[in-house]
């Protein structure tokens, strides 16, 4: 059996096409057919917008292509709503902590901080790093020499978590190198001192106006980690700084109490599982049609043709793991809500005639089947096919069909041949995927869950304040399903070809953020009696892109 190799055909030519169904075709038609509507005089009704402050996360930092990146900023959406305000209301000015480049990533004393890479690009058929297109490249963003001078209109922090917001020290700079770190290294360079806070720094501004869209990645952190249990959903209830509810509510009533007339929106949590993180790669990408996987499936199919019938015998006949020459294959995945049948795998293997002649095809001895019994026993004790109801992280397409080489080193220790360690250790395939690349629909649901309590604490806070309310979770579902339009645009939410999403398939594009700062203008004309909408002063998104090249550096 040869090592899998190109199995996994490029995920753009599986998912990535665009969405050409009947609901979509509806919008173009209903387009095409209406009246220019007649438009009123602009009115900014009760809002004031003199002074705007934007609170939030990456989505509010303007954050795309898997990187903050300049250009991105300055279309970021608290940056065009700023814009609005300004040219049509009341509108002072409104500051941003730019980067220093257009290539993203982050330095520290000259060093690349890890985690913090220059952004994405299409490479003609997927994302692909900067430097893969325009060579080595490092960025110019340096946390330690130079950062920009405040005060912040912007105070958008990607990666940050509802209690983040609250944290003294989130922007000393010696916190980003402790473990765990203790601050983050996009409000070291906008902090107003090394011991303030997020909401310090946005009442010492004094605003009239705020936007608050935080939460995101209190289920976000959790959704990315493929749910492994490394990045946790935030609680709902614990002190401020702990519980979602306690830590919203706090920011909401210091917010109110330190700032007199406040007004402002909030914006609840999109259902982070609909984005095409989420949604590009499928559960079947293994395809028979390429030569070299098809030629394999025989192999495969004897090896786990043993596996199955303990499972069979087990009455676990769901777990049974078969590849076809007919269909595309879906992955094999380690699912950790399965009982593990390790024990029983190897038992009954081991002293099987059928097992140990299969061990001597391979060039070991008979005495290596308990061996290499125990090792199947350990690698499919919770094993199975992923269905359509898994859900598959965007970064999984890059390892899916290649060989992990941790595994392939654990296995020559074990004293497996490297062809034959390798032989068991592609991804996917005959190494189940780990927890961190799957979504299981019990890790949904748990997403679910706590996003709909998160946005009944945020609808509440809002509602109790008077503020406006952007329903981001609708949004997300409309663009999901029959997408949105907007100035003979249809935005979906699929990868590229939508143009709502930038390539890390998590964050907007500049258009997609111009869809958002419309909403927003909506909601507020609905609480504050603007008419942002009616008098015809909407955003129009033709005019913001969906990418940039990869020759915008500076």
């Amino acid at each position: 059996m040869k090592y899998f190799k190109y199995i996994f055909l490029p995920f753009l030519a599986v998912s990535f096409m665009a969405c050409e169904n009947e609901t979509l075709e509806d919008l173009r038609n209903r387009n095409a057919q209406e009246e220019p509507e007649a438009t009123e005089e602009f009115t900014q009704g009760s809002a004031n917008f003199s002074t705007y402050v934007a609170l939030g996360n990456s989505l509010t930092a303007g954050f795309m292509d898997g990187a903050l990146y300049k250009i991105a900023q300055e279309n970021s959406m608290p940056a065009l709503l700023a814009e609005r305000f300004s040219t049509l209301a009341d509108g002072g000015t409104f500051t941003q902590p730019l980067m220093n480049d257009n290539i993203g990533g982050l330095l520290a004393g000259g060093n690349q901080l890890p985690g913090f890479n220059p952004r994405l690009v299409f490479g003609g058929s997927g994302p692909v790093p900067l430097s893969s297109v325009v060579g080595p490249i490092q960025p110019t963003t340096d946390i330690l020499n130079n950062n920009p001078t405040g005060p912040f209109n912007n105070l958008g922090v990607p990666g940050a978590k509802s209690f983040h917001l609250l944290a003294p020290g989130y922007g000393n700079a010696t916190g980003v190198f402790t473990n765990p770190p203790t601050a983050n290294p996009y409000f070291v360079r906008m902090a107003s001192s090394p011991q303030t806070s997020v909401i310090a720094d946005a009442i010492a501004q004094q605003p009239t106006f705020i936007s608050l869209w935080i939460g995101n990645n209190d289920v976000l952190g959790y959704a990315l980690s493929g749910g492994d249990g490394s990045n946790p959903i935030t609680p709902m209830d614990g002190p401020p700084g702990v519980g979602f509810q306690q830590t919203y509510g706090t920011i909401a009533a210091l917010l109110t109490a330190n700032i007199p007339n406040l007004q402002g929106i909030m914006a609840n949590i999109p259902n982070v599982t609909a984005i095409p993180h989420f949604t590009t790669v499928p559960h079947n990408p293994l395809d028979p049609s390429n030569p070299e996987f098809a030629a394999q499936i025989p192999t495969l199919n004897a090896i786990f043709g043993a596996i199955n019938q303990v499972f069979g015998a087990l009455g676990e006949t769901e777990r049974i793991i078969e590849f076809t020459e007919e269909a595309p294959n879906p992955v094999v995945i380690n699912d950790e809500t399965l009982t593990d049948v390790s024990a029983q795998i190897a038992g009954a293997l081991a002293p099987n005639p059928q097992f140990i002649a299969l061990v001597q095809s391979f060039g070991l001895p008979a005495q290596a089947a308990p061996l290499v019994a125990n090792l199947l026993g350990a690698t499919y004790g919770q094993a199975r096919q992923a269905t359509d109801a898994e859900l598959l992280v965007l970064p999984s397409s890059s390892i899916i069909g290649t060989v992990n080489t941790d595994r392939l080193a654990f296995l020559m220790s074990q004293g497996l041949s490297q062809e034959l360690a390798g032989q068991f250790s592609v991804e996917g395939i005959t190494l189940p995927l780990a927890d961190k690349w799957v979504l299981l629909p019990e890790e949904q649901q748990d997403i679910a869950t706590a996003t709909a309590q998160f946005n009944q604490v945020i609808s509440g806070v809002a509602s109790s304040n008077g503020f406006a309310l952007l329903d981001a979770n609708a949004l997300l579902d409309q663009l999901a399903t029959s997408g949105v339009e907007s100035n003979d645009l249809i935005l979906t939410s699929n990868l590229v070809t939508g143009g709502a999403f930038s390539l890390d398939g998590v964050h907007p594009t500049s258009r997609g953020y111009a869809l958002i700062a419309n909403q927003m203008l909506k909601a507020i004309d609905v609480t504050y009696g603007s008419n942002f909408e009616a008098s015809g002063n909407l955003i129009d998104l033709s005019n913001y892109n969906t990418n940039y090249s990869p020759t915008l550096i500076n």
